[in-house]
């Protein structure tokens, strides 16, 4: 419920993917209406308010006459619709949708509450406008959710899908049972003065990369089971002697997937020092899971602040209601954070395409090349290498920075942006390469465990290896393993239930 108590990530993530009601807590219209009535005060009085009074952007030194005050706002919409790309998949537009809505809920955009009204029933309708992916810098997303608005008010010159079938907005919103607000005073500039698609998607990403690092930790135990490897790094007093940030918590996970293994006994383990990807499991997979958790705080403050500008303030008993201009738009915090979380993925990307690739490799595994028992006569595991090579290699260059640079726009008046929603999206194309990434491993891992002989796994591990070979047999003569890595793929972004319940027994 939107203005009952603070809006989480989880919340936006089940709205976005399993289409959840939404519904207005009982301070919302009052909030609204307290803002709503200052933004009246202030446009009969003529005071100078950006994007009520003046034009936007560059515009800002132009003053709108009184009869202009609402015509500006119905062409402000349509005016700042310039996207281009591929549609948003609908649960990031969902995830978007909501987020805008809760700036809305705010009160601090002082808009009318009818394209506040209109965003929850279409959420609840299914009505879903086709909004191009590309087009905003995170100085406010504007031209998707221009996009978005367009639909919203019936053009039909825009689409949306409503049931499956994609219709011209207006016929969309009938079939849907909707009917288009009316804009007024600053309705349409609140449109689009929000980060809701940078912070939406964002919100999906974050849950997306908690899974996939789910999934690589029980990648990670399974190939020390294949290994054969020395359980040592992950001792307690080892993780005592350097606590540093997140290593012991990801120790104790790899020991819990790995309780009951014959690895824990002495003497096990094949070697007494194994490669990096091996021994440094704890202090990388620690580091990502800390990186993780930090990326989370912005989020969570971005879906509960006004950020609109200018900004509705409600004074405190005595004082005097106003609208302040601002630049609380501004992404920066939440950006650094995505760029650490996917430099951060990239770092244990590589140590998961280095550990399987030493699965292959009987110099370091003592398992047969390739992981083929028919001899050499037979591919095995030896083209895949080159796809972990490529997925590893994009993962790098993904995590590289994106938001050091753009363009000055609006002639120079905007003269820096954060490039959120670039950064947001590549973060999320890092984790849907690392979970092919992490469905390869799981594949090699049960593979050189077969191959290992009859081993005594651990408790995690044991029901690793299972869910494994519920979606994929053992490799005997060569097979296209593509299809394989799919379906491990989407068994681990399903997760919850299917891949959570194998590795939480």
């Amino acid at each position: 419920m939107l203005g009952a108590g603070p809006l989480t990530i989880e919340a936006v993530v089940g709205v976005a993917r399993q289409r959840r009601t939404v519904a207005l807590g009982p301070l919302v219209a009052p909030r609204i209406a307290a803002a709503r009535a200052v933004v009246e005060r202030l446009a009969d009085a003529e005071v100078p308010v950006y994007g009520l009074t003046t034009g936007l952007g560059a515009g800002v030194d132009t003053r709108l006459t009184a009869d202009d005050l609402i015509a500006f706002q119905q062409r402000a919409v349509p005016a700042r619709a310039v996207g281009v790309g591929q549609p948003l998949p609908t649960d990031i537009l969902r995830a978007m949708m909501l987020v805008r809505a809760a700036g809305y809920a705010a009160g601090g955009s002082g808009s009318s509450p009818a394209m506040l009204q209109a965003l929850v029933a279409a959420l609840n309708a299914g009505f879903h406008p086709q909004v191009p992916s590309k087009g905003s810098i995170g100085a406010d997303d504007l031209a998707p959710l221009a996009h978005l608005g367009r639909a919203l008010l019936g053009d039909p010159d825009t689409e949306a899908e409503v049931g499956g079938d994609i219709l011209p907005a207006d016929a969309a919103l009938a079939r849907a049972g909707l009917t288009p607000p009316v804009l007024g005073l600053k309705d349409g500039h609140a449109v689009v003065v929000a980060n809701a698609l940078s912070v939406g998607q964002g919100c999906l990403v974050l849950e997306d990369a908690r899974v996939a690092l789910d999934a690589m930790d029980a990648a990670a135990a399974l190939s020390c089971e294949g290994f054969r490897a020395q359980l040592e790094p992950l001792d307690p007093r080892v993780q005592q002697a350097r606590p540093a940030p997140g290593q012991a918590e990801a120790a104790a996970r790899l020991r819990a997937l790995l309780a009951g293994s014959a690895l824990e006994k002495p003497g096990a383990a094949r070697r007494l020092q194994d490669p990096l990807s091996f021994r440094c499991l704890a202090p990388v997979h620690g580091a990502v899971r800390v990186t993780l958790e930090a990326a989370r705080e912005p989020v969570a403050i971005e879906l509960n602040a006004a950020a609109d500008n200018p900004l509705v303030v409600i004074a405190e008993e005595g004082g005097q209601d106003w609208m302040l201009h601002n630049g609380n738009f501004d992404m920066t915090a939440l950006v650094l954070r995505f760029e650490a979380l996917g430099q951060a993925l990239a770092q244990a990307a590589t140590m998961a395409a280095h550990r399987t690739m030493k699965l292959m490799s009987p110099a370091v595994s003592d398992l047969p090349r390739f992981l083929t028992p028919q001899g050499q006569s037979r591919t095995g595991f030896a083209t895949v290498q080159k796809t972990i090579a490529a997925l590893e290699a994009e993962i790098r260059h993904l995590a590289l920075p994106a938001s050091l640079g753009v363009l000055p726009v609006a002639d120079g008046i905007e003269d820096h942006a954060s490039m959120a929603p670039a950064v947001v999206a590549k973060t999320g194309e890092i984790v849907e390469r690392l979970r092919w990434l992490t469905a390869i491993e799981l594949a090699a891992a049960a593979q050189a465990v077969d191959l290992r002989g009859p081993l005594v796994l651990g408790a995690g591990t044991g029901a690793v290896h299972a869910f494994v070979r519920s979606l994929v047999p053992p490799l005997d003569e060569d097979r296209s393993q593509g299809p394989d890595f799919e379906r491990l793929a989407r068994a681990i972004a399903a997760s919850p239930p299917s891949f959570a319940t194998a590795t939480s027994r």
